[in-house]
């Protein structure tokens, strides 16, 4: 009775562990799921070029900064001119050179090319080439992961899994069932969202991509909870049997 009560338990632990254990939910859903695309939230970072064959008449609208390096006491060398980025005020704009404020907040990269694509129409003779890149698309997980920390992502993609995986994954003692996705609409809403990695319907939840600034973490089991407890108290008991035998051996000397 006691080994199967222990196989039984063993076989329940078991089923908590391995991802997306009901697959066939998934293979058999007929459902197509839009691409997803990142959408501009404020205090994103922006680079954002035009070009045309004619690059003199698209240069008004490109943001270059030179820096110059300063050699000696009367010497400079010029560096190459390098692009500046927007940053998306909490209302969602940027400033543009000619063109002033456009409000890009909450617009895909493709939505907000052609909307300045339309207002650049008016200066240029042939319609630019422009192109919409964030360099400030990060994430962070923390928890019971082998490696927590923040990491940038290049491509403006990534979802769940390959969060997880840029974080080593997570170790043994994580709840796969309880992983709190914590995020920041572009209204200033915090939520707390309960993922569970043994469904595989989070592949179609709308939670299954990650937004930029989003944050997971991953909550420790009872197990590790208990280890920290052990770990602290036995600590507590050497600390604490340390002094005594410490003061036993003063007195000792003393009495001597």
């Amino acid at each position: 009775m006691i080994f199967a009560i222990l196989l039984l338990d063993s076989c329940g632990s078991y089923r908590k562990v391995p991802y997306m254990q009901n697959a066939e939910v998934v293979n058999d859903s007929i459902t197509p799921m839009p691409l997803y695309d990142a959408k501009i939230m404020p205090k994103d970072l922006l680079i954002i070029t035009v070009n045309t064959s004619d690059p003199e008449s698209a240069s008004p609208f490109n943001l270059v900064v030179q820096s110059s390096i300063t050699i000696g006491k009367y010497n400079s060398l010029t560096q190459q001119p390098s692009l500046q980025q927007y940053l998306v005020n909490n209302d969602g704009e940027i400033d543009f050179p000619v063109l002033g404020r456009i409000n890009i907040g909450g617009l895909t990269k493709t939505e907000a090319e052609n909307l300045i694509k339309t207002k650049l129409k008016p200066y240029l003779k042939e319609t630019p080439i422009v192109n919409v890149r964030m360099t400030n698309y990060k994430i962070s997980v923390l928890g019971e992961v082998a490696r927590p920390g923040t990491f940038t992502v290049n491509n403006e993609k990534v979802n769940v899994l390959e969060a997880l995986a840029m974080a080593g994954d997570m170790t043994v003692y994580g709840i796969r069932d309880n992983v709190k996705l914590i995020r920041e609409d572009m209204d200033g809403r915090r939520s707390i969202i309960n993922l569970n990695l043994n469904d595989a319907n989070l592949i179609i939840s709308p939670y299954y991509y990650l937004q930029q600034n989003d944050i997971l973490y991953v909550t420790p089991n009872q197990t590790k909870a208990k280890n920290s407890e052990v770990g602290s108290s036995t600590g507590l008991w050497l600390t604490a049997t340390s002094v005594l035998v410490s003061v036993a051996s003063l007195l000792v000397t003393i009495l001597r």
